[in-house]
């Protein structure tokens, strides 16, 4: 962020966070039409959409102004939304209901294990490429590798495959999605703790807050214990509930403690907690009644719109706080704190589905 900003002088914040932001509006938008392109080009064309959308972040190294930053950014996260959309019909065509959770878990420590290369190696992968700038025309050159190979998969028609639910498919439309208060509930919850996932690696280092990668680090443990757990602990809503009530606390011993080891135990504690537990919160709609593939892909269009919505607004509610504050970053701290509490409050709206879903006995996956 300080190189990008610094290559484009940029020097308000409130700006700042749009570059971060541009990618937000972009899962805004493209979580909530994902269900709609999935539905016109099947699952497996959309998921290679989103992968193409994504590999044009090869263009934001070379953007001349901001405005073609902020296009590049946005299209690479339109890509982006559409595929954690996608994740979840294709988990649920290709896997067994007792194998769900641990599916889920590996998706969301893929993403860990990304963010933890770059927040640990960065200056080494900077070093060998020679710039920021080839670094993410290497990334990208990666991601066009990727998607080619998705093209590779064997993909059978959706209305030959069993969703292993024993459920007789249900019309449900994004009309039927926003009545649904599960998913107002559900994407709410979920809004605060984002908000400050994205301000930790977007402003929290401007603010002299380095421990991030510690966050990270111990999030790969607490998404492989998440997995674990989940597995074998039937009940979703109690690791969410107070997962989120230690989210809340270590955010403020991170923000706001002046001891560097203090921050560094908050940091790694957060990171477990953040991440643990993320695998029972993925699985919820998986497990509720009479779910189809279509459905699911209505909730977590849903799901990611309502958060990254939210957060967006949060993002540039910090930003301007600590404009207005001539660089003080306190009452911004104080701000996104309050709203992590979101995730602890959200879990008494939610159902408790584990409970119903719990699998002992192994089915083979039909092809």
């Amino acid at each position: 962020m300080a190189q990008i900003m610094a290559s484009l002088n940029i020097e308000s914040l409130a700006s700042a966070s749009f570059i971060s932001g541009a990618v937000t509006i972009a899962k805004i938008v493209g979580t909530f039409i994902a269900a709609w392109i999935a539905v016109k080009l099947g699952v497996k064309y959309a998921f290679f959409l989103s992968s193409v959308l994504i590999v044009i972040g090869i263009f934001t190294p070379h953007a001349a102004n901001y405005e073609l930053l902020l296009i590049s950014r946005f299209l690479m996260g339109l890509g982006g939304a559409f595929m954690i959309v996608y994740f979840n019909p294709i988990v649920m065509r290709w896997f067994a209901p007792h194998e769900r959770p641990v599916i889920n878990g590996l998706n969301a420590v893929a993403f860990n294990v990304g963010t933890a290369i770059i927040l640990w190696f960065m200056p080494t992968i900077n070093s060998a490429t020679g710039s920021w700038q080839n670094s993410l025309i290497l990334f990208s050159v990666a991601s066009i590798i990727v998607a080619v190979v998705w093209l590779l998969v064997e993909f059978s028609p959706e209305e030959k495959t069993n969703t292993h639910d024993n459920a007789e498919p249900v019309s449900y439309s994004y009309f039927d999605g926003l009545k649904d208060k599960f998913n107002w509930a559900y994407g709410l919850t979920y809004s605060g703790l984002l908000a400050f996932y994205i301000c930790l690696f977007t402003f929290y280092p401007k603010a002299g807050i380095s421990q991030s990668k510690w966050v990270i680090g111990f999030g790969i443990i607490g998404t492989l214990a998440g997995i674990v757990y989940s597995k074998n602990i039937s009940a979703r809503l109690p690791v969410i509930r107070w997962s989120g009530l230690i989210i809340t606390l270590t955010i403020a011993g991170l923000s706001f403690s002046e001891s560097s080891m203090l921050q560094i135990i908050s940091a790694m504690t957060l990171g477990f907690f953040i991440f643990f537990p993320i695998t029972a919160l993925v699985s919820i709609p998986h497990e509720l009644p009479n779910m189809t593939g279509s459905r699911v892909t209505v909730i977590f269009s849903l799901f990611y719109s309502i958060s990254y919505l939210v957060s967006t607004f949060i993002l540039w509610w910090f930003g301007a706080l600590v404009d207005s504050n001539d660089g003080n970053y306190f009452q911004a701290f104080i701000l996104i704190t309050v709203l992590s509490s979101s995730f602890f409050i959200g879990s008494f709206f939610l159902p408790e589905t584990g409970k119903k879903s719990v699998n002992t006995r192994m089915e083979p996956c039909e092809e």
